[in-house]
């Protein structure tokens, strides 16, 4: 017997001894590593502050989506910094920025007219919703303008993932319940691994009741497996960290047990549902329970529902086949087990659980672009050049501040979403497949972008057509053919050239460089002698070219080169017809030109950047520069008004948008691509629609382009004044005959007032109509 037990004492305190160096050694690096979680500091890029007006274009769902974004939690009563509660017609708001602190806002919106009566027989139309800031409120008292917070877009981490971890007090009880009733009910009470539950799970699996049942591993076994393992062990990947082997269950069994000893068993559980992955959305993976609360149901965590925190829930077992956009069914299935387990646990009564299983699944499918993905990966290109290493090797807060508007990045992805889905319904019948688009909105006084789409859909393509998809700009390019011809006039000392100026819109062949070319109108139609305004208004390809021959090609060129955007053309009669390449954001950046008066000021997406709490901008020192003089930047902006009062834009007028402004449609050769760039002084839009591939799209830029920039402007700009484009000193205006661009007598049938820069306005009168 005494050697018995010496056989037995020996292995057994060798055992020991093993086990307490592996426990030492291990703990040390769970350690480290703990503290690595904890210290994580996730670089943010968050857009602008969210500003409220009176009379802002905005419905009461419109605010709740924009505070869930700002991740203010739903109450019934406002207790709290960070809440708001729906009334009657108005929602109430306790923002959490310091210079509101403890202030209520109230948010009035104009109530809906009452609706026309309608004929016997006929269908009434849907209601009408109130889409107005009617009034808001201070502390009871009206104000104009209420700055909220600035929404977070993202958390920027070093692999393709969405996330934004927060504390576990912020992720509400049931959330946590859901989790725990189907995840590992015993968490709180086994240390790291559950003996009960794996004796129980080698049952169910023998027996077979049940397919989609708890599994063996506990929370913190999978913390082990998915957060630790791969990190702990060098050269260990996260599938052999997964592999299903008796050696690896004993070293996650073990690793289990001492994060218990090491953390709170709350700790452990704010790592499980802040670093576990939750399925897949475009290129980027889900991580973590509030990011999937946003892109699942375009909500903050705080405010998600019975059924969604179960929905979440049941996704844990297998993201990819639980997910609530590629399995809708199952993913059903596995939420009402949820419910159910959450009954038998004691979290919910039966009649919650059951009113929860008759919900319908109901999920977000562009939640995703909600986060303006294409916007984000451009300012994590600008960071990667710009800043190297900053959001990679520091473990300081870094926040990103950003000019994106939210609220008219929404704008924007619905009227993309809406005008693609018309070009979808032209291109049908002609069997074309699906076009692409891309828009960007700027601030024209600051060159802040506003909004900026990228593309149909992230999920389908993270090709960034806004800044990367070279394409002609056709059309678009005309407005500076016309500013070129002034600006050498202006030089040069004469007073020939000028919005009433003739050119011959008539077919020509043109040759050079030994080659012949004959372009064409769109539609063939020629109007012969026209002026400039008309020429451009309708845009006449060879009313234009002719205007360019007289300019000077090599002018031409020259001044786009000044600019120095897009590729520099040639000097060839096609220069007219803007037969080069340019992105989106390029011409963008090239039309700031006109509503700053000949100041073309650069493009900013960045606000400033802090690390740590200090600022780390680098700013730039030249932001805005003159290529061109004031008066003849005004002409050419005067002539673009007439694009959509009577020209090729003229439908915008028509569609509803009134405003005072200024654009110019985009064809290219053989409708390949479709263009639209309008502005107002404090709004400019580009919008491009065509084909990845360079087929022609087969429609106009007033077709495909231009309904996209009419929904967002009337949209972005609804409840705004209409602001005069500033005429400069030595601009004057005199009343001509719209035909001959001569002074206007009273038998004249079209009389407009047209501008000229002083002592280059006409003395002959028309003769015509004399």
């Amino acid at each position: 017997m005494r050697l018995a037990a010496v056989a037995l004492a020996i292995p057994t305190v060798l055992l020991c001894l093993v086990a307490a160096y592996y426990y030492v050694r291990f703990a040390r690096l769970i350690d480290a590593r703990l503290h690595g979680e904890r210290s994580t500091v996730f670089p943010r890029v968050l857009a602008r502050p969210l500003e409220l007006r009176r009379g802002q274009g905005m419905t009461e769902q419109q605010l709740v989506d924009r505070l869930n974004e700002l991740g203010y939690a739903h109450r019934d009563r406002l207790e709290k910094a960070g809440e708001f509660a729906i009334g009657q017609g108005a929602v109430a708001i306790m923002p959490r920025v310091p210079e509101l602190k403890g202030r209520a806002v109230r948010v009035v919106f104009q109530k809906p007219p009452d609706p026309k009566p309608v004929a016997r027989g006929k269908k009434a139309p849907p209601p009408r919703v109130a889409d107005r800031v009617q009034r808001l409120e201070l502390d009871a008292k009206p104000t104009d303008r209420v700055s909220l917070d600035a929404p977070v877009l993202t958390a920027l981490g070093g692999e393709r993932e969405k996330r934004r971890p927060v504390a576990l007090a912020a992720i509400p009880a049931r959330m946590q319940q859901a989790v725990l009733a189907i995840e590992d009910r015993r968490f709180y009470e086994h240390p790291g691994f559950d003996p009960i539950g794996m004796a129980g799970a080698v049952i169910s699996n023998m027996r077979g009741k049940q397919k989609y049942d708890r599994g063996a591993s506990t929370i913190t076994q999978q913390v082990a497996r998915n957060v630790f393992l791969p990190k702990m062990f060098p050269g260990m990947t996260l599938q052999e960290a997964r592999q299903k082997s008796l050696r690896r269950k004993l070293l996650e069994i073990w690793v289990s047990f001492i994060i218990t000893t090491r953390a709170s068993k709350d700790a452990i559980l704010e790592m499980y549902l802040n670093d576990m992955t939750l399925g897949q959305r475009g290129s980027f993976g889900i991580v973590g329970v509030p990011e999937a609360a946003r892109l699942f149901f375009s909500k903050d965590v705080s405010n998600i529902t019975l059924a969604e925190a179960a929905t979440i829930a049941g996704v844990f077992q297998s993201p990819s086949a639980l997910s609530p956009f590629n399995n809708p069914a199952r993913c059903k299935e596995r939420r009402n087990l949820v419910l159910q387990s959450m009954v038998d646990a004691g979290y919910v009564p039966q009649d919650a659980a059951d009113r929860a299983i008759h919900e319908p699944l109901i999920v977000v499918q562009r939640a995703l672009e909600a986060e303006a993905p294409y916007f984000v990966d451009f300012v994590g290109q600008t960071l990667a050049e710009q800043y190297p290493g900053l959001t990679t090797t520091t473990t300081q807060a870094v926040d990103v501040y950003t000019t994106l508007d939210l609220h008219l990045q929404r704008l924007a992805q619905d009227a993309v979403r809406d005008g693609l889905t018309q070009v979808d319904s032209l291109l049908a019948r002609r069997k074309r497949g699906k076009a692409e688009a891309a828009l960007i909105a700027v601030d024209p006084r600051s060159g802040e972008i506003l909004a900026f789409v990228g593309g149909r859909s992230y999920n389908q393509s993270q090709y960034n057509r806004a800044v990367v998809s070279r394409r002609q700009p056709g059309s678009v390019f005309k407005p500076f053919v016309f500013l070129a011809a002034f600006e050498r006039a202006l030089s040069e000392g004469r007073t020939d050239v000028t919005p009433a100026s003739i050119t011959n819109d008539e077919q020509e062949t043109f040759e050079f460089d030994d080659q012949e070319w004959t372009p064409e109108n769109y539609e063939h139609e020629y109007d012969g002698p026209i002026t400039f305004r008309r020429a451009l208004a309708h845009s006449r390809n060879l009313g234009t070219i002719h205007v360019a021959q007289a300019a000077g090609y090599d002018h031409v060129a020259a001044f786009w080169k000044k600019l120095g955007v897009g590729a520099a053309p040639k000097a060839y009669p096609s220069i007219a017809l803007g037969v080069f390449e340019a992105t989106p954001y390029e011409i963008a950046t090239a039309y700031t030109l006109f509503p700053n008066g000949g100041m073309l000021r650069s493009l900013q997406h960045i606000a400033r950047i802090t690390s740590g709490g200090k600022d780390v901008t680098k700013r730039t020192t030249v932001v805005a520069r003159e290529v061109a003089k004031p008066e003849t930047t005004f002409l050419v902006t005067n002539m673009m008004r007439s694009v959509l009062n009577e020209g090729t834009a003229a439908s915008a007028r028509s569609a509803g948008f009134t405003l005072d402004a200024a654009g110019k449609t985009g064809t290219t050769n053989d409708l390949r691509d479709a263009w639209f760039v309008g502005f107002t002084p404090e709004l400019l839009t580009v919008v491009w629609v065509g084909f990845d591939d360079n087929q022609p799209v087969g429609l106009s830029g007033a077709r495909a382009a231009l309904p996209i920039w009419t929904q967002f402007m009337k949209s972005a700009l609804a409840g705004r004044a209409s602001v005069p484009f500033t005429v400069p000193q030595g601009i004057v205006f005199a009343d001509i005959d719209a035909q001959t661009g001569k002074l206007a007598t009273p038998n004249c049938p079209k009389i407009i007032s047209e501008s000229f820069i002083a002592g280059t306005e006409p003395h002959d009168v028309c003769e015509l109509h004399r």
